[in-house]
C-alpha cells in the first residue's frame, strides 16, 4: 500500500536546462522522458526519478574527485621528478 503524499512532490529543476552527452540536464540530472513525462507522473514515479537523480549526482561527484585526484598525483610526480636528489648527474 502507498502511503499518502500530503503535499505535491515538487520538480527537481533547478533552471539549468541543458543536456549533457549522456542525455541528461546538467541541472537536475533528469534524462529526456523523466524532464517531459514528470507532470503525468504519479507521486512513486516521482520519488523513484528523485532518487535515481541523487544517485547520478553522486557518481558524477565521485567521477569528478577522482579525476581530480589522478590529477593532483601527476603534477606531483612531475614535480617529485625535478626534485629527484638520488639519480647521479655528478661529474
Amino acid at each position: 500500500m502507498e502511503q499518502l503524499e500530503f503535499f505535491e512532490i515538487p520538480s527537481p529543476c533547478i533552471g539549468v536546462c541543458q543536456s549533457d552527452a549522456r542525455g541528461y540536464c546538467k541541472g537536475c540530472l533528469r534524462n529526456r522522458d523523466e524532464r517531459f513525462n514528470w507532470l503525468e507522473f504519479s507521486d512513486a514515479q516521482k520519488n523513484n526519478v528523485i532518487r535515481l537523480c541523487k544517485q547520478r549526482k553522486r557518481r558524477r561527484q565521485l567521477a569528478y574527485l577522482k579525476a581530480k585526484k589522478a590529477q593532483i598525483l601527476d603534477e606531483r610526480a612531475k614535480v617529485n621528478a625535478n626534485l629527484d636528489f638520488d639519480s647521479d648527474t655528478t661529474d
